[in-house]
Protein backbone atom coordinates (compact mmCIF):
# COMPACT_ATOMS: atom_id res chain seq x y z
CA UNK A 1 0.00 0.00 0.00
CA UNK A 2 1.13 3.51 -0.75
CA UNK A 3 2.37 5.91 1.92
CA UNK A 4 0.49 8.85 0.38
CA UNK A 5 -2.83 9.51 -1.34
CA UNK A 6 -4.78 12.43 -2.78
CA UNK A 7 -8.07 13.08 -0.95
CA UNK A 8 -10.46 15.99 -0.35
CA UNK A 9 -9.65 17.59 3.01
CA UNK A 10 -12.73 18.93 4.86
CA UNK A 11 -10.56 21.42 6.81
CA UNK A 12 -8.63 22.85 3.84
CA UNK A 13 -11.60 22.66 1.45
CA UNK A 14 -9.45 21.34 -1.42
CA UNK A 15 -7.76 18.13 -2.50
CA UNK A 16 -4.57 17.57 -0.52
CA UNK A 17 -1.87 14.96 -0.08
CA UNK A 18 -2.51 12.69 2.91
CA UNK A 19 0.26 10.63 4.51
CA UNK A 20 -0.33 7.23 6.09
CA UNK A 21 0.59 7.44 9.77
CA UNK A 22 -0.59 4.04 11.08
CA UNK A 23 -2.20 0.78 10.03
CA UNK A 24 -3.49 -2.36 11.71
CA UNK A 25 -5.56 -5.39 10.76
CA UNK A 26 -9.07 -5.77 12.18
CA UNK A 27 -11.80 -8.34 11.63
CA UNK A 28 -13.28 -5.84 9.11
CA UNK A 29 -10.00 -5.55 7.19
CA UNK A 30 -7.02 -3.19 7.22
CA UNK A 31 -7.55 0.04 9.19
CA UNK A 32 -5.31 2.94 8.13
CA UNK A 33 -4.95 6.41 9.62
CA UNK A 34 -4.06 9.31 7.29
CA UNK A 35 -3.00 12.91 8.00
CA UNK A 36 -3.32 15.95 5.73
CA UNK A 37 0.09 17.41 4.89
CA UNK A 38 -1.25 20.98 5.12
CA UNK A 39 -3.41 21.11 8.26
CA UNK A 40 -2.78 17.73 9.97
CA UNK A 41 -6.48 16.74 9.69
CA UNK A 42 -6.72 12.99 10.38
CA UNK A 43 -9.04 10.47 8.75
CA UNK A 44 -9.44 6.72 9.12
CA UNK A 45 -10.15 4.24 6.32
CA UNK A 46 -11.04 0.56 6.67
CA UNK A 47 -10.25 -1.55 3.59
CA UNK A 48 -10.53 1.61 1.52
CA UNK A 49 -14.34 1.25 1.61
CA UNK A 50 -15.22 2.89 4.93
CA UNK A 51 -13.94 6.48 5.22
CA UNK A 52 -14.34 8.73 8.28
CA UNK A 53 -14.00 11.88 6.14
CA UNK A 54 -17.49 11.34 4.71
CA UNK A 55 -19.07 10.98 8.17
Amino acid sequence: MSLEMQHDCPECGTEQTFWRSASTNLHLGEKTKWHCSECDYALVRINGDIDSASA
